[in-house]
């Protein structure tokens, strides 16, 4: 079992920063690779970023890339997921998740094993 606490979120204006921290309780946590996903009001659940279980793999959406950075600290259970230059379109809650097939950095939602509550982003323009 592993449980996942996001924090981090806020509010920004167009073209600011915001890191964002997940923090997972249990040993396994360096075991699972780790994903960001983000949901806007009336929207479907969309990839974001994922990480693998040694940081060695990373996957970044089209959306955000050049912008997005997913990196973890595996000694403090830490996945974090640094935006820059953010846009009112990134407005969102953002949730991360963890999966059991550590070495993949899959983009699908539904495999993911667990999931935290969501940090709420939101950019004004």
């Amino acid at each position: 079992q592993v449980q996942l606490v996001e924090s981090g979120g806020g509010l920004v204006q167009a073209g600011g920063s915001l890191r964002l921290s997940c923090a997972a309780s249990g040993r396994t946590f360096s075991s699972y690779a780790m994903g960001w996903f983000r949901q806007a009001l009336g929207k479907e659940r969309e990839f974001v970023a994922a990480i693998s279980w040694d940081g060695g793999s990373t996957n970044v959406a089209h959306s955000v890339w050049g912008r997005c950075t997913i990196f973890r600290d595996n000694a403090k259970n830490t996945v974090y997921l640094q935006m820059n230059r953010l846009k009112p379109e990134d407005t969102a809650v953002y949730y991360c998740a963890a999966d059991s097939v550590g070495y993949r950095t899959t983009t699908r939602h539904d495999e993911y094993d667990y999931w935290g509550q969501g940090t709420q982003i939101t950019v004004s323009s």
